[in-house]
């Protein structure tokens, strides 16, 4: 029987190689461990896998990139052959192939557009660029959909001569929006994906996957183009044929997310079960529940990290406030909308505590329950949250939620007081 050697250590390349070390007759040999895949870099595969996934794939990156990735790859083919389209309509519309036309006119429109969109750029992120963390899933989409919008106006436009300034000046806003949302909500789930402080690693090979799509975009539309020149009606056949793969793989590669921190939807989700049957959801089963297109509230707003002013008016309200419980939050129902104060030493877990405090006010805040008077709402609950919070707490924990840190939208404002207002 053949001498194997003694086995003097085991190295391994993430899972995608491994390699022993043995001792034989003086020297020290290495061999691959035959039952693992082919070496990285000495296969078709392995070469794709260094060039355009993160390294120490899967290790390096959360459970759902693969699936995620997918779905944006596809996304990103179809966008990429309705942006032709649009550009091809975009171009005649601004006088490409019209002898009549001239420079300075096009010239102009363009500037306007851009011009347009710069402002828009600032605008939208003055507005809602905090939100864009805690509700990355829902702009995700958001602007994915408005993109789709903006191209098909573009593709109009030149059916309205008239008005072809204004439709592209309004398209170039729409565009602007979802350069904004659609590069912030990129960087949220970059985060999300990366498990090694390797954000930048994941964002490069982003690119590199985005890159190569494009270019297979861009073959498919030298096809295209001769076919749908002067053809308004396959034009716009294609376009929605590309645009409805684009909409599904944007909803299904938002779906395929699965995020572990706490946003006020995925608290909402997880507390109102546990109030319910006692049952903590894991991530996976609440990311499934959590809506990701934007609605309009049916329940009372919630603004957390507001001034005191916002929450009590009087020195007797701050008293009887502080004297409900001994918790570095005040919390008050104003002007239709539920409000929470914070103190300056709040933790994370005061956070989340005082936003179920906040999600349960909002949900059985009815008009009639309003009638019976807000204070004694208020007071039912804090000792709702003295009884079931704790628990509740716990529970995020085992299930596998991150609670050292939360995407809940605090704002700034923070507020010291005494421990006893008399």
């Amino acid at each position: 029987m053949e001498d194997c050697g003694a086995l003097l250590a085991t190295e391994r390349y993430g899972s995608g190689e491994s390699w022993h070390y043995i001792a034989k007759d003086g020297a020290m040999e290495s061999r691959r461990d035959g039952r693992e895949d082919e070496s990285r870099g000495n296969s078709f595969w392995g070469l794709m896998k260094s060039v355009f996934l993160p390294q120490g794939y899967p290790e390096s990156v959360s459970g759902d990139y693969l699936q995620y990735q997918f779905w944006d790859t596809v996304q990103a083919f179809s966008s990429s052959l309705s942006g032709t389209l649009a550009t091809q309509a975009s171009l005649r519309g601004v006088g490409v192939g019209n002898q009549e036309a001239t420079v300075a006119a096009a010239t102009v429109t363009w500037l306007l557009r851009d011009g347009t969109s710069m402002l828009g750029r600032i605008v939208f992120a003055w507005l809602k660029g905090n939100k864009l963390d805690s509700e990355a899933k829902k702009w995700r989409l958001f602007a994915d959909i408005l993109n789709d919008v903006a191209m098909f106006m573009e593709i109009l436009a030149p059916f309205f001569p008239a008005w072809f300034t204004l439709i592209a000046c309004t398209s170039g806003l729409f565009k602007a929006v979802v350069g904004v949302a659609g590069g912030a909500t990129r960087a949220a789930l970059t985060v999300h994906q990366a498990r090694r402080d390797n954000m930048a690693d994941i964002s490069a090979k982003d690119g590199s996957q985005e890159t190569l799509v494009n270019l297979a975009g861009l073959l498919v539309s030298l096809i295209l183009i001769p076919l749908v020149t002067d053809n308004p009606a396959l034009t716009i056949s294609l376009f929605f044929l590309f645009t409805a793969l684009h909409l599904f793989a944007n909803y299904k590669a938002v779906r395929s997310v699965v995020m572990e921190t706490l946003n006020e939807e995925r608290l909402s989700i997880a507390l109102r079960r546990f109030l319910h049957d006692g049952r903590v959801l894991t991530p996976m089963e609440a990311n499934r529940q959590e809506p990701v297109f934007l609605e309009f509230r049916k329940t009372l707003p919630i603004k957390l990290g507001v001034r005191l002013q916002e929450v009590v008016q009087s020195p007797e309200e701050l008293r009887l406030a502080l004297m409900r419980k001994d918790a570095p939050f005040l919390l008050g129902i104003t002007n239709g909308c539920v409000r929470v104060c914070l103190a300056a030493h709040a933790h994370t877990r005061d956070e989340i505590r005082a936003t179920c405090q906040a999600i349960w006010l909002s949900h059985v805040s009815s008009p009639s329950r309003q009638r019976e008077g807000l204070s004694q709402m208020v007071h039912e609950s804090y000792k709702l949250m003295d009884t079931a919070f704790d628990a509740f707490h716990k529970g995020l924990q085992a299930a596998g939620w991150d609670v050292t840190r939360t995407l809940l939208d605090w704002d700034e404002w923070r507020l010291e007081w005494k421990p006893k207002i008399r």
